[in-house]
């Protein structure tokens, strides 16, 4: 069966405590990663907690992308799924492992609607995957 779509989901550890409470810094993060993978972005919408601890997730025309952050522990959650196969979500999350300067990470890619899971151990492996040109399309 082919893929209708691929998730990635990454954990960040050992990420600057500052970074991870930076909702701007987030934001902006998630807009670069966004842009990497190929998506396109449709809305954005972000909450700093208090005392810390940030949840931002973008909306893509793919399906969605969302981190969430415990600067307390260094850590951070990270969820990618596109629809399609025109993206590279796991382009995505090596920007963010890099944008939050995570010492360690732990990445899986499954392919959804597939038969198989794929697992990479290191993001670095996806390094020089490039996402086909993004094909311009109207919001309805």
């Amino acid at each position: 069966m082919d893929a209708i779509g691929f998730h990635c989901i990454v954990e960040l550890y050992d990420c600057p405590p500052h970074l991870l409470d930076d909702v701007d810094h987030i934001d902006a993060a998630i807009r670069a990663a966004v842009k990497r993978s190929g998506a396109d972005l449709i809305q954005q919408i972000s909450h700093k907690f208090t005392p810390q601890g940030v949840t931002a997730l973008g909306l893509l025309s793919e399906s969605h992308i969302s981190i969430h952050t415990w600067p307390e522990r260094g850590y951070a959650a990270v969820d990618c799924y596109t629809c399609g196969t025109r993206c590279k979500p796991e382009l995505a999350c090596l920007h963010l492992a890099e944008a939050l300067e995570a010492d360690r990470h732990a990445f899986v890619k499954f392919t959804r609607g597939g038969e198989t899971v794929t697992q990479v151990n290191d993001l670095a492996n996806v390094a020089d995957a490039e996402p086909e040109p993004a094909t311009p399309r109207a919001i309805v």
